[in-house]
């Protein structure tokens, strides 16, 4: 049987209700860079390299990046760190694959040709990447999985305690439903 059906050879009850995903790329912030981490797995280990550092201190992957500062912090499942922004540094975000979270980039730089512009990236689990994420650019993320999720950051600035350079933007700014993981 050669011949392709149509939605009118379908359930009425639901072809008004079919769609197609839609798997084109989405758009990226400019700025942003996602590198995929390569995982090695033999019979009894696995093996991943997140960052290679040059005689400089920069990154061979994100060569404008210098390490000031290496961070780790935790959520439990379904938290959200909503919103917040940094005006002088610029961060590497890695999930390792244990659990999984929803990274959200929001382009809220008035000169940038990609203000407005949202992402929403699902790492960790087998979509293990380093995100790079420029100043300027707000993100925040929500555990999507049912397990305590860590997130490892690299920053080229240290933390200043008494001038910190994070700024917040309220968890619910897009919606209370935007953290939302999007069911098809």
């Amino acid at each position: 049987m050669d011949t392709p059906l149509t939605v009118a050879d379908l359930d009425e009850k639901y072809s008004a209700k079919i769609y197609t995903q839609d798997y084109k790329n989405k758009p990226v912030i400019d700025g942003v860079s996602i590198v995929t981490v390569k995982n090695f797995t033999s019979e009894d280990s696995d093996f991943s390299e997140l960052l290679r550092i040059n005689a400089q201190g920069k990154s061979e992957q994100f060569p404008d990046f210098q390490i000031a500062q290496i961070n780790r912090t935790t959520q439990i499942p379904g938290s959200i760190k909503g919103w917040h922004l940094h005006l002088a540094q610029d961060e590497l975000w890695y999930v390792p694959d244990e659990a999984r979270i929803l990274t959200c980039l929001w382009d809220i730089r008035k000169t940038s040709p990609t203000y407005g512009t949202v992402m929403r990236i699902p790492v960790g689990g087998s979509a293990q990447s380093m995100i790079y994420i420029p100043r300027g650019v707000a993100h925040g993320s929500a555990n999507v999985s049912q397990k305590i999720s860590v997130t490892i950051y690299f920053m080229n600035k240290q933390f200043d305690i008494h001038n910190p350079d994070e700024h917040r933007i309220p968890w619910d700014a897009l919606g209370k439903d935007f953290w939302t993981p999007q069911r098809d």
